[in-house]
Protein backbone atom coordinates (compact mmCIF):
# COMPACT_ATOMS: atom_id res chain seq x y z
CA UNK A 1 0.00 0.00 0.00
CA UNK A 2 1.19 3.34 -0.95
CA UNK A 3 2.38 5.67 2.10
CA UNK A 4 0.15 8.53 2.99
CA UNK A 5 0.55 12.13 3.71
CA UNK A 6 1.89 12.81 6.87
CA UNK A 7 4.05 9.15 6.29
CA UNK A 8 6.14 10.29 4.57
CA UNK A 9 7.88 13.90 3.80
CA UNK A 10 9.45 15.67 0.53
CA UNK A 11 13.11 15.58 2.18
CA UNK A 12 12.60 11.83 2.42
CA UNK A 13 10.83 11.01 -0.83
CA UNK A 14 13.80 12.53 -2.70
CA UNK A 15 16.64 11.63 -0.31
CA UNK A 16 19.30 9.72 -2.47
CA UNK A 17 17.55 10.47 -5.88
CA UNK A 18 19.67 11.86 -8.92
CA UNK A 19 18.33 15.08 -9.81
CA UNK A 20 17.35 12.78 -13.28
CA UNK A 21 14.69 10.61 -11.81
CA UNK A 22 12.94 14.21 -10.01
CA UNK A 23 10.00 14.20 -12.13
CA UNK A 24 8.78 10.53 -11.34
CA UNK A 25 9.34 11.48 -7.48
CA UNK A 26 7.15 14.29 -7.85
CA UNK A 27 4.65 12.39 -10.04
CA UNK A 28 4.42 9.62 -7.70
CA UNK A 29 3.63 12.19 -5.05
CA UNK A 30 0.44 13.00 -7.04
CA UNK A 31 -0.73 9.97 -8.09
CA UNK A 32 0.40 7.85 -5.65
CA UNK A 33 0.47 9.32 -2.66
CA UNK A 34 -1.92 12.28 -2.82
CA UNK A 35 0.81 14.19 -0.99
CA UNK A 36 1.21 17.74 -2.47
CA UNK A 37 1.77 19.98 0.55
CA UNK A 38 2.61 22.96 -1.64
CA UNK A 39 -0.40 23.74 -3.14
CA UNK A 40 -1.68 26.57 -1.64
CA UNK A 41 -5.30 26.13 -2.36
CA UNK A 42 -5.71 29.30 -4.32
CA UNK A 43 -3.40 31.07 -6.06
CA UNK A 44 -1.23 34.02 -4.81
CA UNK A 45 -2.31 37.41 -3.65
CA UNK A 46 1.57 38.87 -3.49
CA UNK A 47 1.08 38.44 -7.54
CA UNK A 48 -2.10 39.31 -7.88
CA UNK A 49 -1.65 42.61 -5.65
CA UNK A 50 1.91 42.99 -7.58
CA UNK A 51 0.36 43.23 -11.16
CA UNK A 52 -2.76 45.65 -9.58
CA UNK A 53 -0.48 47.60 -7.86
CA UNK A 54 2.71 48.19 -9.98
CA UNK A 55 1.54 47.89 -13.48
CA UNK A 56 4.05 50.31 -14.25
CA UNK A 57 6.18 47.23 -14.24
CA UNK A 58 4.92 45.09 -17.01
CA UNK A 59 4.33 45.72 -20.48
CA UNK A 60 0.62 46.89 -22.22
CA UNK A 61 -1.50 44.81 -22.98
CA UNK A 62 -0.96 41.53 -21.20
CA UNK A 63 0.66 38.85 -23.29
CA UNK A 64 2.44 35.56 -22.92
CA UNK A 65 3.11 33.89 -20.07
CA UNK A 66 4.48 31.05 -18.29
CA UNK A 67 3.93 29.04 -14.41
CA UNK A 68 6.75 26.50 -14.35
CA UNK A 69 5.69 23.73 -11.99
CA UNK A 70 2.22 24.81 -12.03
CA UNK A 71 0.57 22.17 -10.13
CA UNK A 72 -3.19 22.28 -9.64
CA UNK A 73 -3.19 25.83 -11.89
CA UNK A 74 -4.21 28.46 -9.42
CA UNK A 75 -1.48 31.02 -10.35
CA UNK A 76 -2.39 29.97 -13.94
CA UNK A 77 -5.77 31.11 -13.58
CA UNK A 78 -4.83 34.14 -12.05
CA UNK A 79 -3.16 35.90 -14.69
CA UNK A 80 -5.39 34.76 -17.13
CA UNK A 81 -7.86 37.35 -15.32
CA UNK A 82 -5.31 40.01 -15.61
CA UNK A 83 -5.77 39.20 -19.38
CA UNK A 84 -2.66 37.07 -20.27
CA UNK A 85 -2.70 34.28 -22.08
CA UNK A 86 -1.08 31.62 -19.65
CA UNK A 87 1.10 28.20 -20.65
CA UNK A 88 1.16 26.22 -17.21
CA UNK A 89 3.75 23.60 -17.24
CA UNK A 90 3.63 20.28 -14.94
CA UNK A 91 6.10 17.38 -15.81
CA UNK A 92 3.63 14.92 -13.65
CA UNK A 93 0.75 13.93 -16.11
CA UNK A 94 -1.21 13.58 -12.52
CA UNK A 95 -1.42 16.99 -11.76
CA UNK A 96 -2.06 18.32 -15.32
CA UNK A 97 -5.12 16.48 -14.74
CA UNK A 98 -5.67 18.38 -11.44
CA UNK A 99 -5.17 21.30 -13.10
CA UNK A 100 -8.02 20.56 -15.70
CA UNK A 101 -10.12 20.29 -12.70
CA UNK A 102 -9.81 23.44 -11.00
CA UNK A 103 -9.97 25.39 -14.28
CA UNK A 104 -13.15 23.48 -14.74
CA UNK A 105 -14.67 24.18 -11.23
CA UNK A 106 -13.53 28.18 -11.24
CA UNK A 107 -15.56 30.89 -11.10
CA UNK A 108 -15.41 34.30 -13.26
CA UNK A 109 -15.23 36.42 -9.67
CA UNK A 110 -13.71 37.39 -6.67
CA UNK A 111 -9.83 36.25 -7.08
CA UNK A 112 -10.70 35.18 -10.63
CA UNK A 113 -12.70 38.24 -11.85
CA UNK A 114 -11.72 40.16 -15.20
CA UNK A 115 -8.90 42.63 -13.91
CA UNK A 116 -7.32 43.20 -17.28
CA UNK A 117 -8.36 45.24 -20.56
CA UNK A 118 -9.65 41.66 -22.27
CA UNK A 119 -9.93 38.59 -20.95
CA UNK A 120 -6.87 36.12 -21.41
CA UNK A 121 -6.87 32.56 -22.10
CA UNK A 122 -5.09 29.38 -20.47
CA UNK A 123 -3.37 26.26 -21.27
CA UNK A 124 -2.07 23.19 -19.52
CA UNK A 125 1.31 21.36 -21.32
CA UNK A 126 3.18 18.62 -19.76
CA UNK A 127 6.83 18.55 -20.44
CA UNK A 128 10.39 19.18 -18.82
CA UNK A 129 10.99 22.77 -18.31
CA UNK A 130 14.49 22.63 -19.47
CA UNK A 131 13.85 20.95 -22.77
CA UNK A 132 11.94 22.22 -26.34
CA UNK A 133 9.64 19.97 -26.61
CA UNK A 134 6.89 21.43 -24.97
CA UNK A 135 7.86 25.17 -26.47
CA UNK A 136 7.22 23.47 -30.06
CA UNK A 137 3.47 22.40 -28.79
CA UNK A 138 2.16 25.47 -27.19
CA UNK A 139 3.71 27.47 -30.07
CA UNK A 140 5.39 29.93 -27.90
CA UNK A 141 9.63 30.30 -27.63
CA UNK A 142 9.67 33.43 -25.41
CA UNK A 143 7.53 34.75 -22.26
CA UNK A 144 6.40 38.32 -21.20
CA UNK A 145 5.65 37.19 -18.17
CA UNK A 146 7.12 34.14 -16.12
CA UNK A 147 6.22 33.40 -12.69
CA UNK A 148 8.28 31.07 -10.36
CA UNK A 149 6.46 30.01 -6.54
CA UNK A 150 7.67 26.86 -5.44
CA UNK A 151 9.61 25.85 -8.84
CA UNK A 152 13.44 27.20 -7.87
CA UNK A 153 12.91 25.95 -4.22
CA UNK A 154 12.01 22.43 -5.69
CA UNK A 155 15.56 22.40 -7.78
CA UNK A 156 18.45 21.01 -5.46
CA UNK A 157 21.55 23.62 -5.86
CA UNK A 158 23.21 21.51 -8.67
CA UNK A 159 20.15 22.37 -10.85
CA UNK A 160 20.21 25.81 -10.22
CA UNK A 161 22.25 27.55 -12.62
CA UNK A 162 20.83 25.54 -15.64
CA UNK A 163 17.51 26.51 -13.68
CA UNK A 164 18.79 30.18 -14.60
CA UNK A 165 19.84 29.64 -17.84
CA UNK A 166 16.54 28.38 -18.55
CA UNK A 167 14.86 31.63 -17.22
CA UNK A 168 17.04 33.95 -19.79
CA UNK A 169 16.09 31.81 -22.60
CA UNK A 170 12.55 31.54 -22.22
CA UNK A 171 12.30 35.82 -20.96
CA UNK A 172 11.29 37.61 -23.89
CA UNK A 173 13.22 41.29 -24.47
CA UNK A 174 11.35 43.57 -22.14
CA UNK A 175 10.04 40.28 -20.61
CA UNK A 176 9.57 39.82 -16.39
CA UNK A 177 10.36 37.17 -14.28
CA UNK A 178 8.53 37.76 -10.76
CA UNK A 179 9.69 34.99 -8.11
CA UNK A 180 8.07 34.82 -4.89
CA UNK A 181 11.03 33.89 -2.79
CA UNK A 182 10.14 30.68 -0.74
CA UNK A 183 11.48 29.69 2.06
CA UNK A 184 13.37 32.77 2.42
CA UNK A 185 14.56 32.48 6.03
CA UNK A 186 15.47 28.24 5.70
CA UNK A 187 19.19 27.73 6.39
CA UNK A 188 20.93 25.92 3.70
CA UNK A 189 21.97 23.05 6.17
CA UNK A 190 18.83 21.76 6.19
CA UNK A 191 17.77 19.07 3.60
CA UNK A 192 15.12 19.98 0.62
CA UNK A 193 12.76 20.57 -1.16
CA UNK A 194 11.73 22.64 -0.39
CA UNK A 195 15.01 23.70 -0.34
CA UNK A 196 16.61 27.20 0.93
CA UNK A 197 16.24 29.99 -0.98
CA UNK A 198 17.15 33.37 0.75
CA UNK A 199 17.08 36.16 -2.01
CA UNK A 200 20.47 36.47 -2.35
CA UNK A 201 20.82 33.21 -4.31
CA UNK A 202 18.82 34.32 -6.56
CA UNK A 203 20.46 37.06 -7.40
CA UNK A 204 23.79 34.89 -7.87
CA UNK A 205 22.38 32.42 -10.12
CA UNK A 206 19.90 34.99 -12.13
CA UNK A 207 22.55 37.48 -12.68
CA UNK A 208 25.01 34.73 -14.08
CA UNK A 209 23.01 32.66 -15.61
CA UNK A 210 24.30 28.30 -16.09
CA UNK A 211 27.28 29.78 -13.69
CA UNK A 212 28.24 28.14 -10.45
CA UNK A 213 28.40 30.65 -7.72
CA UNK A 214 30.46 30.30 -4.44
CA UNK A 215 28.82 28.00 -1.95
CA UNK A 216 29.24 26.77 1.52
CA UNK A 217 29.78 23.14 1.96
CA UNK A 218 25.69 22.25 1.77
CA UNK A 219 25.70 23.98 -1.76
CA UNK A 220 24.11 27.43 0.04
CA UNK A 221 25.22 30.35 -2.14
CA UNK A 222 27.99 32.55 0.02
CA UNK A 223 25.95 36.23 0.54
CA UNK A 224 29.39 37.90 0.71
CA UNK A 225 30.46 36.18 -2.52
CA UNK A 226 27.65 37.18 -4.85
CA UNK A 227 28.79 39.07 -7.84
CA UNK A 228 27.64 41.89 -9.59
CA UNK A 229 25.19 40.83 -12.97
CA UNK A 230 26.67 40.25 -16.62
CA UNK A 231 25.16 41.13 -19.85
CA UNK A 232 23.22 38.44 -21.03
CA UNK A 233 21.99 37.78 -16.92
CA UNK A 234 19.27 38.94 -15.29
CA UNK A 235 19.25 42.07 -13.12
CA UNK A 236 16.42 42.62 -10.30
CA UNK A 237 14.11 45.94 -10.37
CA UNK A 238 12.26 45.42 -7.65
CA UNK A 239 12.38 43.81 -4.32
CA UNK A 240 9.88 44.31 -1.20
CA UNK A 241 8.26 42.30 0.91
CA UNK A 242 4.16 41.88 -0.11
CA UNK A 243 1.77 43.04 2.19
CA UNK A 244 -0.23 39.28 1.69
CA UNK A 245 0.92 36.22 0.77
CA UNK A 246 0.42 32.17 1.75
CA UNK A 247 0.30 31.25 5.22
CA UNK A 248 3.38 29.55 4.94
CA UNK A 249 5.54 32.97 4.59
CA UNK A 250 4.12 34.32 7.51
CA UNK A 251 5.92 33.24 10.84
CA UNK A 252 5.05 34.74 14.60
CA UNK A 253 3.01 37.18 12.77
CA UNK A 254 6.14 38.96 10.08
CA UNK A 255 6.19 38.13 6.22
CA UNK A 256 9.33 36.21 5.71
CA UNK A 257 8.00 35.91 1.94
CA UNK A 258 10.10 38.28 -0.49
CA UNK A 259 8.50 39.44 -4.55
CA UNK A 260 11.28 40.06 -6.90
CA UNK A 261 10.91 41.44 -9.85
CA UNK A 262 13.72 40.56 -13.22
CA UNK A 263 14.79 41.91 -16.58
CA UNK A 264 16.92 41.43 -18.96
CA UNK A 265 20.72 42.58 -18.17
Amino acid sequence: MAEQGPSITLEAHFRDHAVDAHAERWNSLWKDHKFTPWDRGGPSMALSDLLEHRPDLFGQPASAALVPGCGRGHDVLLLESFGYDVVGLEVSPTALEEAQKNAGSMTRDGVYRRRGQHQGSHRFASGDFFKNTWTQEVGVEKFDLIFDYTFFCALPPAARPKWAQRMAELLAPGGRLVCLEFPSAKSSSEAGPPWAAPPHSYVAYLGRPGQEPATDTHGGVLEDKVEEPQKGGLRRILHTKPQRSHLSGVKDGKMIDNISVWEHY
